[in-house]
């Protein structure tokens, strides 16, 4: 319920069209009774042969009734769906400045198709909390009372009847058909978040599952996912087809009854038979109104479930605004003291009673074989994930207490993947510099031994028409126009050629020569300037030094550093 009070609050920020639907709303219900109404005294009284003028009054009472009943619909349809559009938007924002936050921590919890299906569809599914379930009961409920009232003036027996109907055929009969729908209501979300986990992993990894031969046998399990999803959603819609018709039949059965008790009040003299018809046309009209209201818990219970998955995210929840802004544009300093790390429902930990140094200025590089926790240090001093004990610190701050968009602003990152986005080289590039011009676009491509591109140059979604050492290179042109004086490298040059690779390193450390710098990589080549190496192995550091301290040891890192010549030799 706690995630609805966030949808409430939402919606309340549109006062002005809620009241404005409300007050039409109202007026269509009453004019729509009384227009029925009034038709039904016609019929009689023209029976009856009265007054010409008596005629004129009600035919001019039916026509008001019949204008003001159509101008209220249209203003009540008018103010509600903008109502409606305008809370969407309002939900869609709410529900990314929650998750924004929690980026890119999210991603270790969340599948991204299971994020799109929450975004999407569940937020198309609050379209009808406002619609179908904040207002119309309460416009119905002030027709119904206001109809109950007025039947009062002539017989307290049919105003009993019409409470006890509208009783039946807006309460009980819908919330029955919402229990029955409550587990329906449940599998069907779960099996369209799952649709979109493998609706997103098929159209991801399409090439490879055609290499391999695979794509048949994922497409079949993305049809089972589909076939799945379209059984529980075709339960669902009969169960509410079910409900829909038990609602119909007992206002029908309703309808009768008044009609029955109405003729038995005119025998017993207790009500004037010209009221007949009209009384006739008023519980059919009333009734039929209340159909509306066997759908309200049905709604209510799907817009729960719907805003329980956009608001209860655990990320979201813990997403604040941190107090600290790193204000210095001096290169930056990093510690680690006694720092454990596992990934979420993983009981292995990844990272063991790590404790290290970064000063400002200086040059650092961790090697280490491939899955010894080289790139989760590169995370944590990010801020990308958060340590299950120890301390970090950067500039002297908690780590935990840092803005994390204020330390991202003064570092310069690569990581092991790096997103390029549909469009041209020089649109990727401003994402570093909004900006730079195509002078100082080239001149960094050409730094980076790209100079064969340029900035109008067309990069597909995800970079597929770049190869893997363009990609790396035109990373390293995102950072240099960024001009931070912190680095933290994840395998920058792992994908370019021995040759290349020793240009763009002498490029570099020109480039970084007063800078903080941390170089991820399990190439040892190039690391004889570094200040300091650090060799990890199994989620622990084994070996510290400067390059020749770590060779004259003969321990693990002159053991690797031998193999790599061994191979290259």
């Amino acid at each position: 319920m706690n995630e609805l009070k966030i949808v409430l609050g939402l919606v309340a920020r549109e006062k002005r069209d809620i009241w404005l639907s409300i007050v039409f709303g109202v007026i269509a219900g009453l004019t729509t009774v009384g227009l029925f109404g009034a038709s039904g005294y016609l019929i009689s009284k023209a029976a009856l042969t009265p007054p010409l003028y008596t005629l004129i009054i009600v035919i001019a009472m039916v026509k008001l009734f019949g204008f003001m009943r159509a101008l209220g619909r249209y203003a009540e349809r008018l103010f509600s769906h903008r109502a409606t559009f305008t809370i969407l938007s309002h939900i869609r924002l709410r529900f990314f400045e929650l998750l924004e936050p929690g980026v890119p921590k999210i991603f270790q919890k969340y599948r991204s198709g299971d994020l799109l299906s929450r975004v999407i569809g569940d937020v198309e599914s609050l379209q009808n909390f406002f619609l179908r379930v904040y207002y119309p009961p309460i416009v119905l409920g002030i027709v119904f009372l206001s109809t109950i009232v007025f039947t009062t003036f002539f017989s307290w027996v049919l105003a009993l009847l019409f409470f006890v109907g509208l009783v039946m055929v807006g309460g009980v009969i819908p919330f029955l058909t919402a229990l029955r729908q409550r587990r329906s209501q449940q599998s069907v979300r779960e099996g369209r978040g799952l649709l979109s986990v493998k609706l997103t992993e098929w159209m991801y990894g399409f090439r490879d599952l055609k290499i391999y031969q695979k794509q048949e046998e994922k497409e079949k399990d993305v049809k089972n996912s589909m076939e799945a999803y379209e059984e529980t959603h075709e339960h669902q819609q009969l169960q509410m087809v079910q409900g829909q018709s038990l609602n119909l039949l007992v206002s029908l059965t309703a309808t009768w009854v008044v009609v029955g008790v109405s003729v038995w009040l005119i025998e017993a003299g207790e009500l004037d038979g010209i009221f007949l018809a009209m009384f006739i046309m008023i519980s059919l009209m009333v009734f039929e109104d209340a159909g509306p209201m066997a759908s309200v818990p049905v709604y209510f219970e799907d817009n729960r479930h719907a805003a329980k998955r956009l608001f209860s995210l655990p990320v979201a929840q813990t997403a604040e605004k941190r107090p600290v802004q790193l204000d210095t544009e001096e290169p930056l300093a990093f510690s680690l003291d006694g720092v454990f790390y596992s990934f979420p429902e993983s009981p292995a930990p990844v990272l063991q009673n790590i404790t290290l140094n970064f000063p400002p200025g200086s040059k650092t590089a961790i090697v280490g074989p491939s899955g010894s926790g080289k790139s989760t240090i590169q995370q944590l001093l990010l801020s990308m994930a958060e340590v299950d004990a120890g301390d970090i610190t950067v500039h002297g701050e908690n780590m935990a207490e840092v803005d994390e968009e204020s330390l991202w602003k003064r570092v310069n990152i690569i990581l092991q993947e790096n997103h390029f986005f549909h469009g041209t080289i020089g649109d990727n590039l401003a994402i570093a510099k909004e900006d730079a011009d195509d002078q100082e676009m080239g001149e960094v491509l050409a730094r980076v031994q790209l100079a064969h591109l340029s900035p109008e140059d067309a990069v597909e979604e995800r970079g597929m028409n770049l190869s893997g050492g363009e990609k790396q290179r035109l990373a390293l042109a995102r950072i240099y126009l960024k001009k931070a004086r912190t680095w933290i490298l994840d395998e920058p040059f792992s994908s370019v050629d021995a040759l290349t690779e020793k240009e763009l390193m002498d490029n570099f450390r020109e480039e970084t020569r007063d800078d903080t710098v941390i170089l991820i990589s399990h190439n040892l080549q190039g690391l004889e300037k570094m200040d300091e190496i650090i060799v990890m192995n199994q989620g622990e550091v084994v070996e510290t030094g400067s390059y020749e301290e770590l060779i004259s040891r003969d321990g693990y890192f002159h053991r690797m550093k031998q193999l790599e010549n061994t191979l290259i030799g």
